[in-house]
């Protein structure tokens, strides 16, 4: 039964066509991978042929398996994700890495407010309220991604540090709030990006979170005009990017009076990945 599945995968040009064969069997059968070779021989009941035989029709579609599977690991944890969500990734990761070590290195206590906008999943949230045992406020517009991001939380045992608030942006903070640090992964995805992106993202995975306007810098430069008086003196501000977009995005910041010591971070692999900056004081 997998080998047909990889076989089907591989036909439609599916990378890791066998692990993901593997990983719906999986999934169909309650298993990990050691009892699937265990079982491997086993006879396979009419209903389970089944089962598989839709995520493998789902899957060629070219749904992405972590819609299907209904789960994606992030920082080592599984997150519960829908087509409500971005599904989360590496780049996210690197994003939440610089922001982590920023805030110890500024010595982060369990007073600390975060600020999380656009939680998606809630991975970014839920992360920060693990790692730094502050208190976080998750912004989001969509009422269902909220729904995914608060169970999120409840399943890595953080819910009661995490705020959730449905809103646009700034305007769903009340007046007068000030957070230590703002971590975001907004929308930044051009429109000629949006119509070169596989089928597995540009199909399937909420457009809102994607698509950043014509030139992919909407959000990041209403980031760089209203964040400011939301953050506390020297506060840490850490905003994933497109990995073309440095210069442009450095451009909105650096011409602000809300921020110094503007910064890209590049990824492990070089390319320009986060704008890094400090409220200034």
């Amino acid at each position: 039964m997998v080998a047909e599945g990889a076989a089907a995968f591989a036909r439609a040009g599916i990378e890791c066509a066998e692990l993901e064969a593997r990983l719906l069997a999986q999934h169909v059968f309650g298993l990990n991978r050691a009892g699937l070779i265990v079982h491997e021989r086993d006879t396979v009941g009419d209903g389970a042929a089944a089962r598989f035989a839709a995520l493998v029709r789902r899957r060629l579609s070219r749904e992405p398996l972590a819609y299907i599977l209904g789960e994606r690991e992030f920082w080592g944890l599984p997150f519960s994700v829908s087509r409500d969500v971005l599904i989360p990734r590496p780049e996210t990761e690197f994003l939440v890495e610089q922001a982590l070590a920023s805030s110890r290195a500024a010595g982060v206590d369990a007073s600390w407010q975060a600020l999380d906008l656009g939680t998606g999943s809630g991975v970014i949230a839920v992360v920060l309220a693990r790692e730094l045992g502050c208190r976080v406020t998750a912004v989001d517009r969509s009422a269902a991604a909220l729904r995914v991001a608060a169970e999120n939380a409840r399943r890595h045992g953080v819910a009661e540090r995490i705020a959730f608030v449905r809103g646009d942006c700034f305007a769903a903070l009340p007046a007068g709030a000030r957070y230590d640090v703002l971590v975001s992964n907004p929308p930044y995805v051009s429109a000629r990006e949006m119509a070169a992106l596989a089928p597995e993202v540009g199909c399937f995975e909420p457009r809102s979170a994607l698509f950043g306007g014509p030139d992919g810098l909407d959000c990041l430069s209403a980031i760089s005009r209203n964040a400011g008086p939301f953050l506390r003196p020297g506060a840490g501000l850490f905003l994933e990017i497109g990995a073309t977009q440095a210069e442009a995005v450095r451009s909105l910041f650096t011409a602000s009076s809300s921020y110094e010591d503007v910064r890209i971070l590049p990824d492990l692999a070089g390319r320009s990945r986060v704008l890094a900056a400090r409220a200034a004081a």
